[in-house]
């Protein structure tokens, strides 16, 4: 077994979070040659589920932005998915999602990242991941004004919304995620994946 291999399967098989109400099922997609990292929250139900990452409207909204079809968008040799908590956090009281746990991400990131030197773009999705790859540059700023100067982070980060549907009002609000983010992320995945 390579040591890309064992680190999988030491996160495959993680049980930090054994008190999760669904339980510790991480879902996360990655290899040593892939090109694209996407960095999100948390898996949802559906991707617990699937113990594939976005099974759902977000995932389709995802390829969009990417400009990429399914079958790329699963093939780990092209894209890896590293959220911030590897399994599904919970709900919250109020609705929503519950925060992904702390401990995940200081636990597989480095690892992960360690094993992955052929990526040539992070896709950050949402505050969380921002805030653990951009730290002080984004600290207690608002998604939007980091959104707002992507070309400071890119082309190696990119910051962005969750795709989620929920996210459309926003996206209407802020229309430069679409107007100028996205047409340089569409570029850079197909200079990435040839």
């Amino acid at each position: 077994m390579t040591a890309s291999q064992q680190v999988i399967a030491a996160a495959r098989a993680c049980t930090l979070c054994a008190d999760l109400p669904l339980g510790p099922k991480p879902v996360f997609q990655v290899h040593p040659e892939a090109k694209i990292l996407i960095v999100g929250q948390a898996p949802g139900t559906k991707a617990h589920e699937a113990g594939r990452p976005f099974q759902d409207m977000s995932g389709k909204r995802l390829r969009d932005w990417l400009g990429v079809d399914e079958t790329t968008f699963y093939d780990p040799t092209k894209i890896a998915f590293m959220p911030m908590g590897f399994c599904y956090p919970g709900r919250l009281p109020r609705g929503g999602d519950c925060p992904p746990r702390e401990v995940c991400a200081p636990t597989w990131h480095p690892r992960m990242l360690a094993m992955m030197g052929e990526v040539g773009m992070t896709f950050l999705v949402g505050s969380y991941a921002l805030n653990r790859y951009l730290g002080e540059r984004v600290k207690g700023r608002k998604l939007a004004d980091v959104v707002a100067d992507w070309r400071d982070f890119a082309p190696d980060y990119v910051p962005a919304p969750h795709p989620s549907p929920r996210n459309t009002m926003w996206l209407k609000r802020y229309p430069v995620f679409e107007a100028e983010v996205l047409p340089f992320v569409r570029q850079r995945v197909r200079e990435l994946l040839g």
